[in-house]
């Protein structure tokens, strides 16, 4: 884009804030309902695995169509596609307020996955695009890595205050004011012109096989504990997953467009990135789903008081996510961050993975809540970096694109393995006789053990594999 492109510099950052509350009302929706699924469970009848389907069809989508939803903004203007999917979240979003029924409300999840996608995927671009000069993008970056990282923890207290005061249809509902507000003002303050160079073909195999891909396997992982570990249903599921994923590296190894350049995995720190993405996404979800459950299920707290107690989180990863983190990244370096945030994050887990049956909020629950926020302030602003550090300017939508599909599917895959380990631990310890809410601690420690597990492996992999590789460049530009 040339110069004359730019709005003003105050229309620019004005444009930034309405951005970031579109990816603000998508990222709050991944875990705002965390907290009214007892609600939900009870109002529309969902069994303990059906009631996963409520988060999973949309993150399913969500994930799925993230590469796709990137793409097709190269190709049809980021601008449209951001409007389009904004309206399309908006108005699902109606639908899931309304929902009656369990099939209307997971349907309309998954088209508000959908939607979010789309608008996850072309924001990073339209940001990218806005702020060129490096340190504004860093800025830039700072807010939106701010926003990502602070709104899941936001979403938990808003669903709590919202499923206590009126009810769980609020929480979908609470979306329509501000995405329609965000549509008016992406009309007026974007820039028509967004997308100058386009690519020539649309991969649409690429998309509809990683896709297809990605959703039998959580599929198959969500109904696993039913149908059966090793029954024909599941092990035919993941055998189609399997190959419609080696069809897709087929075909990116060969079309002249591919969705998913292969090229880019040659970059260690991108693979790296990628790859730790994954386990520490698993190592969230596990914390958002699964403790909101053992506050309510266990210790009987009320959708507030779930919401309250993840406010010490909220608190500490906005300060980190804000400034802390890229002060942190100047100072020690990508690397060297990335471990310490990932590290945190698992003694915060391995926190809960002790909580009592009889768990007191300052004992129990507060300094592990602190310890989360902590490591996941500091470790998000890095893991973007090292994503993107290394590609070139052209292909840093992509890059971002990857990286945000790869959190999302650790976060979708590894919450539906988590659960249903956790379901699997439950149904065993009630039929060896045990209270439910001794079964239900059960499954719920294991899941924070294994998610602890997931953010330390993932701090090994960064600190073992990942390369400081053009940090001298961005030490020489400095992030304010």
């Amino acid at each position: 884009m040339q110069a004359g492109h730019h709005p003003s510099i105050h229309n620019r950052w004005l444009a930034l804030v309405i951005l970031c509350f579109g990816v603000l009302m998508i990222v709050l929706d991944t875990t705002i309902v965390n907290v009214a699924l007892p609600s939900i469970r009870a109002d529309l009848g969902f069994s303990e695995t059906s009631l996963v389907w409520v988060v999973n069809a949309y993150m399913l989508t969500f994930g799925g169509f993230l590469l796709l939803g990137g793409r097709l903004g190269d190709f049809f203007g980021q601008r449209r596609l951001f409007l389009i999917g904004i309206a399309s979240f908006t108005v699902a979003s109606l639908v899931c307020g309304m929902a009656v029924t369990q099939q209307q409300l997971v349907w309309a999840r998954a088209v508000q996955g959908l939607g979010g996608a789309v608008v996850s995927a072309v924001a990073l671009s339209l940001i990218m695009n806005l702020f060129t000069e490096q340190r504004e993008r860093a800025k830039a970056m700072g807010v939106y890595g701010f926003v990502c990282a602070g709104g899941g923890s936001l979403g938990v207290l808003l669903g709590g205050v919202l499923t206590s005061t009126w009810s769980w249809h609020w929480i979908f509902l609470v979306n329509l004011p501000i995405g329609i507000v965000v549509y008016m003002l992406c009309w007026k303050l974007l820039p028509a012109h967004m997308a100058e160079s386009r690519p020539q073909k649309l991969d649409i195999g690429g998309a509809i096989s990683i896709t297809a891909s990605m959703m039998l396997v959580v599929y198959a992982i969500v109904n696993g504990n039913e149908a059966g570990w090793l029954s024909a249903q599941t092990l035919s599921l993941f055998a189609l997953a399997a190959l419609l994923f080696a069809w897709f590296i087929g075909l990116q190894l060969h079309v002249a467009a591919p969705l998913m350049p292969l090229s880019l995995f040659r970059q260690r720190n991108v693979t790296v990135a990628n790859v730790v993405a994954v386990l520490w996404a698993a190592a969230l979800f596990a914390w958002f789903f699964m403790s909101a459950l053992y506050m309510q299920f266990v210790l009987g707290y009320d959708a507030l008081q779930v919401g309250l107690a993840f406010l010490p989180a909220n608190v500490v990863m906005a300060l980190f996510s804000l400034g802390l983190s890229a002060w942190l990244v100047m100072r020690i370096g990508i690397r060297a961050s990335l471990t310490l945030g990932l590290l945190l994050a698992a003694g915060g887990l391995g926190w809960f993975a002790c909580a009592p049956l009889d768990g007191q909020f300052w004992r129990d629950i507060f300094p592990a809540m602190v310890l989360l926020g902590l490591g996941g302030g500091i470790a998000f602003n890095p893991l973007l970096l090292a994503a993107m550090n290394d590609v070139a300017p052209e292909d840093s939508g992509l890059a971002s694109g990857m990286v945000n599909t790869a959190f999302m599917m650790g976060g979708a895959v590894g919450l539906a393995v988590l659960a249903s380990l956790a379901a699997l631990m439950s149904q065993q310890s009630l039929a060896q006789g045990n209270a439910l809410p001794v079964a239900l601690l059960a499954g719920y420690q294991l899941a924070f053990l294994l998610g602890a597990v997931a953010a330390a492996i993932g701090a090994g992999l960064a600190l073992i594999l990942m390369r400081e590789s053009r940090l001298e460049q961005a030490a020489s530009t400095p992030m304010h």
